[in-house]
This record gives structure tokens, sequence and C-alpha cells, in this order.
């Protein structure tokens, strides 16, 4: 799985969520769906850092197997 990973600054402001935020004290994943269908994944309290660059198929395999539970072994 190839992602390439860019200064998020790059990306713009705008059209960044917290689809993930909850009470972590601002310490949220951030996504922003890119033209194309690529979607970015930044850390929201570095917005001037790194941004991870998925394919809609990545995406769609992680956040698929997210669900079944394969991601469980980092919450527990």
């Amino acid at each position: 799985m190839n992602h390439a990973i860019n200064a998020a600054q790059e990306l713009g402001i705008r059209g960044w969520r917290k689809p993930w935020s909850g009470s972590n004290n601002g310490n949220c994943l951030e996504a922003k769906k890119l033209d194309g269908g690529n979607v970015a994944l930044r850390q929201s309290t570095d917005p001037h850092g790194p941004a991870l660059i998925c394919t809609p198929e990545q995406i769609t395999q992680f956040i698929t197997a997210a669900k079944a539970g394969l991601a469980d072994f980092l919450i527990s």
C-alpha cells in the first residue's frame, strides 16, 4: 500500500473535517476529500505538518476493515 505524504498546508485550509473528534482535548485526526477522490489525513494540532494521502481504494479498505473490527487491537 503506497501512501504519499505532503505538507498539509499545501492542500489549503478549507475542507478539512474532524469526523473522529471526541473528548480528547482537540487531538483529532482531520480528513479532507481531494479532487479525484483521494483522501488526505492530518493531525489537527499540526495543520502545517505532514498529510497522509490515500487513494479511494485504500481509504475504503481501511474503513471497511476498521468496521469489521480488524483495527480493534489499536485501542485495546
